[in-house]
């Protein structure tokens, strides 16, 4: 991409990012509302979970989520890394667990729908985020970048992209990383328009797009 369209891209990319972000968080108002309540009942804790996790740069920021896990879900996570070899396994391998004991019923359908990113608007009014880039990840999977860890934390991280409507976890990670590679080197306005109507899709129709 030439430097001038690259900054027009940009540029052009924020003000979308800022108008969609806000229009969202207005219309889904209710449904903010609504979730929350939901997650008041259904377990003790607090509404939101705030994660850290990596920017653009490798700049750390707190990532909004809707809470989908238990109080005490790190504890839980370390004793069954201990005592299960086959989660453990797992987890090493994607940095999340299929059947997570951990994730609360209302957990179960957020993750399922992706609602429980929905507050990562927020983030992206901040510009922390943008609605279309790689996923922010945690300092721990820094390490399965290898040497593409600067090219693709070189953009901000997104709250959708190529791995999300490619099938998720049902991917490998490192498939994920390629993934993460191929739009970082090729984005543009038909790259960022496809995905977001193809996320839009796994939202109505999520089957088995390997989101939990």
């Amino acid at each position: 991409m030439k430097k001038v369209n690259l900054i027009f891209y940009k540029l052009s990319k924020r003000l979308f990012d800022i108008f969609f972000s806000i229009s969202i968080i207005i219309f889904c108002f209710p449904i903010f509302f609504i979730l929350s309540i939901l997650i008041k009942l259904g377990s003790r804790g607090p509404i939101f979970y705030r994660q850290t996790r990596l920017g653009k740069n490798k700049k750390p920021f707190k990532c909004l989520k809707f809470r989908t896990m238990s109080e005490e879900a790190d504890d839980i996570l370390k004793k069954l890394l201990i005592e299960n070899e086959d989660f453990r396994d797992e987890f090493q391998k994607t940095q999340k667990l299929k059947n997570d004991p951990r994730i609360t019923p209302i957990g179960k359908l957020l993750r399922r729908t992706s609602l429980d990113e929905l507050p990562q608007f927020i983030n992206v009014v901040l510009g922390e985020m943008s609605i279309i880039g790689p996923r922010p990840i945690v300092k721990e999977e820094q390490k399965r970048y290898g040497k593409n860890l600067n090219e693709v934390f070189s953009i901000k991280p997104g709250i959708t992209g190529l791995w999300q409507v490619s099938g998720r976890n049902n991917l490998s990670y490192e498939r994920r990383v390629n993934l993460d590679l191929i739009y970082v080197r090729n984005r543009n306005f038909y790259i960022d328009l496809n995905i977001l109507i193809r996320t839009i899709g796994v939202i109505l129709l999520p089957l088995d797009r390997g989101a939990y």
